[in-house]
């Protein structure tokens, strides 16, 4: 076919711009970059452009605390929206490999975040099968592995659980779990959830657990150590187990044996336990703090055994970590921001039960709370604002005001709407978020819905005013001034009320 001069011409330019974008070289990729989901407090944390569904960790443990555990993590997610590449929260352990949907993968590091780049990209709505092997060390004292006197534990609260295993460190993205670990055949492995298998192999053994309730990973556990697993029923069946030293099984059972009965005045509070199993995890370390990590709470060992502690204050801590698997593990916050809904619950119920049962007036507390409130707000920022936590110290977080100081706000927002209301709201809110994640505009909508009212100028002074506001039903009360907030994190908590407890560390007399 012969060509006319103007289609000869357009033609030509044609073929000469291909050839110019072939001879071309295509752009460097950018360097890989720590990204996040854009949390107020941790801006790095988490990841976006995919949503994990599952877990499954696979741990081996040589006996030696001091070493490297070899690791293989799996993660099945989907992605929302296209990845050239995939961004993991890791840290603190030697990656060998990677592979996305069965195919090796390249990756580097940046900050605190593990760079995948899968062999093609994905396309959003596409299942995401990613294996890391891996080391997981528990060397160290920023969080995550918690050396024992024969193992290790975790602690992963606040940003920690990276520093065991990559994956997305968020809250706002639960999970299930599997974990597998391997030990030596002299030690115990346990784990979040109900155990499937034990399998021995020579002189090791397998322990697998799952969990049948999606999960956040600072919430994930796993106690490797001399122990023993006891066993006993709490209300409707529920199997609950303790892991304890084995050599102290009998001197922690009177306390052992109380959390059946505390798990029946929790139900009556606001209604069925959440999960599969519930139990203690005793460990032999000095932590400074209890924990209340998902079906399996971490507590020190002195808690029980340290003479000086009333009865009722270890009683206390106890409900409160038990409080945390309603408001936190099953209804998980969504920033790090919201934590007042954690804590405050919490401790909101630790006091409660103290006044049933230790005979510790609730109101006293709160106007002891009330008066300090003013300079916990000053320390640390209002409940539903916190200041951001001390660089390299995350858990100065967990500051008084999200404790009592986030407690006074439930007791004010009893004393507004009155008990009944009260009640109803906290029972339809870890109905209606049960294994989800919620924030702080979820439950001031709802508790304007039961209350039949708007409450937003209430919540508004009461979550984010730099002054405490006048206690419904108190107008005697005062706000004074507390000591300001000393580093340390949530276990020092200066000006606290000296008969509250809370997560706080366990010190001699």
């Amino acid at each position: 076919m012969l060509l006319t001069s103007r289609r000869l011409r357009a033609a030509l330019l044609a073929a000469a711009s291909a050839t110019l974008v072939a001879a071309t070289p295509s752009a460097a990729p950018p360097p890989p970059e720590p990204l996040g989901i854009g949390d107020p407090l941790f801006p790095t944390l988490g990841n976006p452009g995919y949503d994990v569904l599952t877990y499954d960790l696979d741990l081996t443990y040589g006996g030696d605390h001091s070493k490297p555990l070899d690791s293989v993590t799996k993660i099945d997610a989907v992605t929302t929206e296209r990845l050239e590449r995939i961004n993991l929260d890791f840290t603190h352990g030697v990656v060998r490999s990677v592979r996305v949907n069965g195919e090796p993968a390249t990756f580097a590091t940046a900050g605190e975040d593990l760079v995948v780049t899968p062999a093609r990209p994905l396309g959003a709505g596409a299942r995401m099968a990613v294996t890391v092997g891996h080391t997981s060390d528990p060397r160290g004292t920023a969080g995550g592995w918690v050396r024992t006197t024969d193992g290790l534990v975790m602690a992963n609260q606040a940003d920690a659980g990276h520093r065991v295993f990559p994956g997305n460190d968020h809250p706002a993205d639960k999970a299930y779990f599997t974990f597998r670990i391997t030990v030596p055949g002299d030690l115990t492995a346990v784990a979040n959830g109900l155990p499937e298998e034990k399998n021995r192999s020579g002189a090791t053994t397998t322990w697998t657990y799952r969990t049948h309730h999606p999960m956040a990973t600072e919430l994930a556990q796993v106690s490797i150590g001399k122990s023993a697993v006891l066993h006993r029923e709490g209300p409707r069946g529920l199997p609950v187990r303790d892991v304890v030293p084995a050599a102290d099984a009998a001197k922690l059972e009177p306390w052992l044996k109380k959390t059946p009965a505390q798990l029946s005045w929790m139900e009556e509070q606001v209604g069925p336990y959440p999960f599969e199993t519930y139990g203690l995890l005793i460990a032999t370390a000095e932590t400074g703090f209890e924990l209340e990590t998902q079906t399996l709470s971490l507590f020190e060992r002195a808690l029980f055994t340290r003479p000086g502690f009333e009865e009722s204050y270890v009683d206390a801590i106890m409900v409160h970590e038990l409080a945390h698997q309603w408001f936190g593990n099953s209804v998980t916050p969504r920033t790090w921001s919201d934590l007042w809904l954690n804590e405050g619950h919490a401790s909101w119920y630790e006091a409660l039960y103290a006044e049933r049962y230790g005979k510790k007036p609730l109101v006293e507390r709160m106007r002891a709370a009330y008066e300090m409130s003013d300079g916990w707000r000053a320390g640390g920022g209002p409940p539903a604002a916190p200041e951001p936590p001390t660089p390299g110290h995350q858990i100065s977080l967990f500051r008084p005001v999200v404790y009592d100081g986030s407690a006074l706000v439930l007791y004010a927002l009893r004393q507004e709407i009155g008990a009944s209301a009260f009640q109803r709201l906290e029972r339809l809110w870890v109905r209606q978020h049960r294994d989800a994640t919620a924030g702080t505009a979820d439950f001031t909508a709802l508790a304007s819905e039961v209350a039949g009212r708007d409450l937003s100028g209430f919540f508004r002074v009461w979550l984010y005013g730099k002054k405490t506001p006048p206690m419904p039903g108190h107008p005697d009360w005062r706000a004074g001034t507390a000591p300001a907030n000393r580093p340390g994190g949530r276990d020092t908590a200066p000006g606290a009320a000296p008969d509250t407890a809370r997560e706080q560390p366990v010190k001699p007399e």
